[in-house]
């Protein structure tokens, strides 16, 4: 599915599974959707399927779950990862997760499924913190966070700066 399509499903109950190989290029699809029209991410230049397939893999070398919202890489409606929160050792604990969906995909449950899938799998792996980076105003991401037991503990103004205008960030923790 083209991340430009804003489906009508009937059935909005969409599996999630670990990510593929073969799903690099749908999900830089959806990531690319952000990067060209949303605050969501401070990136400013699309990433090109090899580029994500590196930082899928790289997820993968460190342990950390990242999940897909989807049968198959055709379907992919969906994705949430949990990344390392910094690279020294006594952050060996603490890990950030985000997740982006395909456009028309917000308020059916999706990010919610995903986030229900992937928390377990970070506490099962002894995960104690995780902290959301979100940049504002974003209301969906913020309720979705919340849903899942997250806290804002901190707020960043004017931190970035993206589309001629200045962004502010919150970080958002829970531990587990």
């Amino acid at each position: 599915m083209s991340s430009n399509e804003a489906p009508q499903p009937a059935d909005t109950h969409v599996p999630t599974r670990d990510v593929r190989t073969g799903d690099a290029e749908s999900i830089a699809d959806i990531y690319n959707h952000y990067v060209r029209e949303s605050i969501a991410t401070f990136e400013e230049q699309p990433v090109s399927a090899a580029e994500m397939g590196r930082r899928i893999e790289s997820i993968q070398k460190a342990d950390l779950p990242w999940l897909v919202a989807g049968e198959s890489s055709a379907d992919i409606v969906g994705f949430a990862y949990a990344a390392p929160w910094k690279h020294r050792s006594a952050y060996r604990f603490s890990t950030e997760i985000t997740a982006y969906l395909a456009p028309g995909w917000n308020h059916q449950g999706v990010g919610s499924r995903l986030y229900e899938a992937l928390i377990p799998r970070l506490q099962e792996r002894g995960i104690h913190s995780v902290v959301a980076t979100i940049a504002l105003p974003n209301d969906a991401s913020v309720a979705l966070h919340e849903k899942f037991g997250l806290e804002q503990v901190g707020l960043f103004t004017e931190q970035g700066c993206k589309f001629g205008r200045w962004i502010d960030v919150g970080y958002w923790q829970r531990l587990l």
